[in-house]
């Protein structure tokens, strides 16, 4: 699926039948991403996963872009396939997106999942990321790895299974630096903290225990900040808790299908 944009043209997975579940994906990631996912939901669900601004298939102008215009792209995306209201899962950055989504556009979002994510990454956010942003343009990305396995995932899950990630990697190594560097300062300047008690909709917060990018306290602040949303932590996992632990997938797909509430 593509769909022209201001800036570009923006691409998606468009996959199943059912009811509608929008994946967003994490930085320098794209909707592939979420391809074992997808694959265990597309039997249930139309599954939706855009690539972001210069990430994956989706082209870009190079111009700087903020969370709230990642957002408005995927309102702009839901809008034209008039399939509101839907269900957003987004990790790490899919999930500040889908924050400035829902606290902007309620009306596109019926159900929600945060997965290791947060709407503000603290009061040094902005050198960190800045500095973050250095290293995607200024080093080679195959020696960004190192740095990203460690975040990624857990010392066991990178023994045990080396093939899901040498997939994630060959998605992190397409991504074009530019892009990975302009969505670093968007994220360092990413604060949605007061706008979380706006959330009504149905809310699963989701991080690994051991995430070290976005800690369990920051999943503490969302659930916190969000009235009625539910926390899990999933054990012994890291960044990318969901493609680590598939037993934290039923979880999830309960919450989508609003088993219970």
């Amino acid at each position: 699926m593509r769909l022209d944009m201001p800036w570009g043209t923006l691409s998606a997975v468009d996959e199943g039948r059912g009811p509608v579940v929008v994946l967003l994906h994490s930085l320098a990631m794209s909707g592939e991403m979420w391809r074992p996912l997808i694959d265990r939901m597309r039997d249930d669900f139309r599954v939706i996963a855009p690539d972001a601004r210069g990430h994956g298939q989706s082209t870009w102008d190079g111009e700087p872009f903020t969370v709230v215009d990642l957002a408005e792209d995927i309102a702009a995306l839901i809008t034209s396939l008039d399939v509101a209201p839907v269900s957003v899962l987004g990790l790490s950055m899919g999930g500040s997106t889908a924050i400035a989504l829902a606290t902007r556009r309620p009306e596109l979002v019926d159900r929600l999942v945060l997965a290791d994510t947060t709407a503000c990454y603290g009061p040094d956010r902005e050198q960190a990321w800045r500095d973050r942003a250095r290293v995607a343009v200024g080093m080679p990305r195959e020696e960004q790895l190192p740095f990203q396995h460690d975040r990624w995932f857990s010392p066991g899950f990178v023994a045990a299974h080396p093939e899901e990630v040498r997939r994630v990697e060959k998605i992190f190594l397409r991504t074009e630096s530019r892009a990975h560097a302009a969505a670093c300062h968007a994220l360092g300047a990413f604060d949605d903290t007061e706008r979380l008690a706006t959330i009504t909709c149905p809310t699963l917060i989701v991080v690994g225990e051991d995430d070290y990018a976005t800690p369990p306290s920051m999943a503490e602040a969302l659930h916190a900040g969000i009235a009625g949303s539910r926390l899990e932590i999933v054990a012994g996992a890291r960044h990318l808790s969901l493609l680590e632990d598939s037993r934290s997938w039923p979880v999830v797909l309960e919450h989508l299908r609003g088993d219970g509430r």
